[in-house]
């Protein structure tokens, strides 16, 4: 491995790489353990190799080839969330998401699996991620097995806890679809309100898109309320995120790819995301095409561009009048905008300007959930586990409702929050400032 090609090339000589991605980086690494306390699992499980120290010194042998894949370091790799809390806490700036997403590339590319593992990651990376239509066709047909009691009348029969394997674990997080009227293609165009300050573009997202459209609809109406004017180009699809997170990494390129392509054609000052996991991987474009001749200046540009939500509505006072929104909420802290983006106060420099809101502490608000992208589907275990963690100090809040900022999260609360009996809600940030102008 320590002479592994690049998709361009041959790394250089005596270069670390898994997969013919880089994983230099851990070499910054000076095991000083002041990661082990921010890290999940270590704090779950209090074992070296399920630390960010213990998977650092995993990957290095990997990369020179001391040791090899066996079924003891596949599990401990697999079992990182990829949260990146132990960039946060780490004094030596070591590339930790970088490195544990060259891991996964290489375990997908020695132990893919049997056929029907195989063909799932293909159903799923390779067409409904990559294939908006498709997807769209998909939450249709989700759409009707809720709607039409199916869905019911298989947990209630005991069907579902007969599926194999982590299915009953999968259609338990299954999300409720909205009807097709809220998953329609947002508008192509919003016009700003007031004065107009520019023109961004919005990322509608893949899975956002046909299960949270109305998140979309609010950050254009939020936008527009503020000056802005959205666009959303019809072609874009999927940026690639879950693809990177597991180990699918020539489909993460083909999709960066693709995004650059169609928000470069935009001409716009910025362009907006509204979830988490997608916009840390977005502003890392740059770091991901690095080696390609043809797009690593146009992926640095593109990355540059690229703003949370929350960050670029912080940047200048919300434009008034805000109606009151009288409620008690906790936020909690999406991992990629927190850890991934460096985005901490933004989200609470915006609730605090809606009227009427009371905004309380969640102790651990800066924990990861369980989600992780697909990890509470690949590792339903863990997940859960921290997801426990996670509703209990929600509950301890008193709060009516948990924001957050992320998909993925708001999912796996809901769930959580749904199996501990409790009536609290789950919103995004969008939604709390959108109810603020009337939406």
């Amino acid at each position: 491995m320590a002479h592994a090609t690049t998709e361009h090339g041959p790394a250089s000589a005596g270069a670390l790489a898994l997969h013919g991605l880089g994983v230099e980086g851990v070499n910054q690494c000076v095991h000083c353990g002041l990661c082990l306390a921010s890290c999940p699992t270590f704090a779950e499980l209090g074992t070296e190799m399920d630390s960010p120290r213990g998977r650092i010194f995993l990957i290095k042998s990997l990369a020179e080839g001391r040791i090899g894949l066996s079924d003891s370091s596949v599990e401990h790799l697999s079992l990182c969330l990829d949260c990146r809390a132990c960039e946060t806490a780490c004094p030596s700036g070591v590339p930790y998401g970088r490195l544990i997403e060259a891991a996964k590339a290489e375990i997908e590319r020695q132990r893919p699996g049997g056929l029907g593992r195989r063909a799932f990651r293909w159903a799923n990376f390779g067409l409904l991620l990559g294939h908006p239509r498709l997807l769209a066709l998909a939450a249709a047909g989700l759409r009707l097995y809720q709607a039409s009691g199916l869905q019911w009348l298989a947990r209630r029969s005991g069907l579902v806890r007969a599926l194999p394997g982590t299915l009953p674990a999968w259609e338990a997080l299954l999300p409720r679809l909205p009807a097709a009227a809220d998953r329609a293609p947002l508008a192509a165009s919003t016009p700003a309100e007031g004065e107009r300050r520019g023109r961004v573009a919005v990322l509608t997202g893949c899975v956002q898109a046909v299960v949270f459209g109305a998140h979309n609809r609010a950050t254009a109406r939020v936008l527009a309320k503020n000056g802005w004017e959205v666009v959303a180009p019809p072609e874009q699809g999927c940026c690639g995120a879950l693809n990177a997170h597991g180990g699918d990494h020539a489909r993460a390129l083909a999709m960066a790819r693709r995004t650059i392509d169609v928000f470069e054609r935009t001409g716009v000052d910025a362009v907006v995301v509204n979830t988490s996991g997608c916009g840390a991987h977005m502003k890392a474009y740059g770091a991901l095409l690095a080696d390609d001749p043809v797009y690593a200046d146009r992926a640095r540009r593109f990355a540059a561009s690229v703003r949370d939500l929350s960050e670029f509505l912080a940047a200048t006072p919300l434009r008034g009048p805000l109606a009151a929104v009288p409620m008690t909420v906790t936020y909690h802290d999406p991992c990629h905008v927190v850890h991934g983006q460096k985005i901490r106060t933004a989200p609470r420099a915006l609730l605090a300007q809606v009227p009427g809101l009371r905004v309380v502490d969640l102790p651990e608000s800066d924990w990861c959930c369980g989600s992780a992208g697909l990890y509470n589907l690949t590792q339903p275990d863990m997940a859960t586990r921290l997801l426990r963690r996670k509703v209990r100090h929600v509950t301890s809040t008193g709060a009516e409702a948990v924001v957050t900022a992320n998909p993925g999260c708001i999912l796996q609360i809901q769930q959580g929050l749904r199996e501990a009996g409790s009536d609290i809600r789950v919103l995004h940030l969008v939604e709390i400032l959108d109810r603020g102008y009337g939406g």
